[in-house]
């Protein structure tokens, strides 16, 4: 398991594109609300997308409907991935933007 300062450091770079990119778009179609260590994007349907650290398996949580993925930093791929293979964390969150607001929205690389 990584050291907690890593798991900090790169929880840090993910929050800050989630949080650069969504800044972007209209409030109307995707509301931001940063707290701590957990984001809440609220889409233009309502639908409420939570973004949350959990420090103690070192991973990122995002929930959105009835729907929940874990992810976990990969070094090879230098990506968050879904523990079920359900795939990386920013194009999870893009999948979510898109079928929720009507909206494209880039990560940035």
């Amino acid at each position: 398991m990584m050291d907690e300062s890593r798991y900090l450091r790169l929880v840090g770079d993910a929050f800050r594109k989630i949080e650069d990119a969504i800044t972007e778009v209209d409030p109307d179609d995707v509301d931001l609300d940063s707290a701590g260590d957990v984001l809440t994007l609220t889409l233009k349907n309502g639908v409420r997308c939570v973004v949350n650290t959990q420090r103690p398996t070192r991973q990122i949580w995002v929930a959105a409907r009835a729907n929940a993925w874990h992810f976990s930093w990969d070094e090879d791929k230098r990506a968050w991935l879904d523990d079920k293979g359900r795939g990386e964390l920013f194009t999870t969150l893009q999948g979510i933007v898109k079928e929720h607001a009507e909206l494209d929205v880039s990560f940035g690389a």
